[in-house]
C-alpha cells in the first residue's frame, strides 16, 4: 500500500515537472512578439494548447507514454479550470465553460492533427490553420506561417525527446525553446 502511494506521489511529481515544462515554453514570448499569438487570455489558452497538443503528438506512437500524456491533459485541464475561477467565474458558470474550452482545445488537437498529416504541404495547411484559430485577422501577413514553422520546429524537439527523460518529467527542448 505505501508503494503505491509513493509511486502516486512520483507520478504527480513528474507529471507537475512536465506540465511547468510545457507552461514555461507557452510563456515565451516570441510567440507573442514574433509569431501572432494574442497576449490575451484566449491566446495564452491557444499558446498552451499549441504545446499540450505537440507532447500528445510524442506520446501517441509510445505505449510506456500514454498514461502520462493523460495525466498531462488532466492537468491541463485542471489548470484551465482554476485560471477560470481566478478570472472572477461564478461556480454554476464553471462546467459550461470548461465544456467550451475543452470542445475548444480538442477541435484545434483535431484540426493541427489534420492540417500535420497533409502530405502535400503540411506547414501550409498548418499555417491556414492558424490563421484561422489563433492568428488575429488583423496580424501582418506571414505571421502564421511563422507560428507554424515555430510548430513544426517544437514537433522535431518533442520527437527527440527520449521516453526515459519524458518519463523522468523532461522535454528536452534545447536552449532556445523551440525557436527552429
Amino acid at each position: 500500500m505505501f508503494a503505491r502511494l509513493k509511486t502516486n506521489h512520483r507520478n504527480r511529481e513528474v507529471v507537475e515537472r512536465l506540465y511547468g515544462e510545457l507552461v514555461a515554453l507557452a510563456r515565451g514570448p516570441e510567440l507573442y512578439l514574433e509569431h501572432g499569438v494574442p497576449d490575451t487570455v484566449m491566446g495564452r489558452f491557444d499558446a498552451l494548447s499549441i504545446h499540450v497538443f505537440l507532447f500528445l503528438q510524442r506520446c501517441r506512437e509510445e505505449p510506456a507514454l500514454q498514461a502520462i500524456a493523460q495525466d498531462v491533459v488532466d492537468r491541463f485541464i485542471t489548470d484551465v479550470e482554476q485560471s477560470i475561477r481566478e478570472l472572477g467565474v461564478g461556480d454554476p458558470s464553471v462546467p459550461k465553460r470548461m465544456r467550451k474550452l475543452a470542445g475548444i482545445f480538442y477541435e484545434r488537437v483535431a484540426a493541427y492533427d489534420a492540417a500535420l498529416e497533409d502530405s502535400q504541404a503540411p506547414l501550409a495547411r498548418l499555417a491556414a490553420t492558424l490563421q484561422a484559430r489563433v492568428v488575429p485577422a488583423e496580424a501582418e501577413e506571414g505571421v502564421a506561417l511563422r507560428l507554424a514553422t515555430y510548430m513544426a520546429g517544437m514537433k522535431t524537439r518533442f520527437q527527440a525527446t527520449t521516453v526515459s527523460a519524458i518519463l523522468s518529467g523532461h522535454i528536452e527542448t534545447g536552449e532556445l525553446g523551440g525557436a527552429a
